[in-house]
This record gives C-alpha cells, structure tokens and sequence, in this order.
C-alpha cells in the first residue's frame, strides 16, 4: 500500500528520494512482518517490485538493482536469527 503510494505521488522524483522513501517508509514495515512472520517470498515480492520502481524499470536483473541501490537482499540465517 505505501509502494502504491509513493509510486502514484513521487514518480517524477530523483532516484536518491525514491531511496530514502523506499528506506523509511517501506523496508522498516518488510523488516519488522519478515521477523514476525517468517513470509520471506511476500517480502521479497515486495522489494522486488520497490527496487523496480526506484530505478525506473532499467533491465536490470534483481540482483544489480540491489547492487546498485547498495540494499542487502532481504533474508534470515535460520541460525542465528539476522540478516
């Protein structure tokens, strides 16, 4: 809901507000959901579609838009419990 938001409201913006939207406003609620529970596909779904929106739909595969925006991909060390 919040992606929707800022997807439908800030799509003229920089690339660099996209970010820090996307880091304040929507990565805390994946985080916090991803901890309790332990839905790891929904919550990767969702930065999927954040990281599209942030670099504009580049043909970047999932693996360079986190490079490139600098994100760590969202997953939990069964073992130890943190990213």
């Amino acid at each position: 809901m919040v992606l929707g938001i800022i997807k439908r409201n800030f799509s003229g913006a920089a690339e660099h507000c996209l970010m820090n939207l996307y880091k304040t406003m929507v990565r805390p609620h994946i985080e916090y959901a991803n901890q309790v529970r332990r839905l790891p596909d929904v919550d990767l779904r969702v930065q999927k579609k954040a990281t599209k929106i942030v670099t504009r739909g580049k043909k970047l595969t999932y693996e360079n838009r986190l490079r490139k925006l600098k994100l760590p991909p969202l997953h939990i060390d069964k073992y130890e419990g943190t990213w």
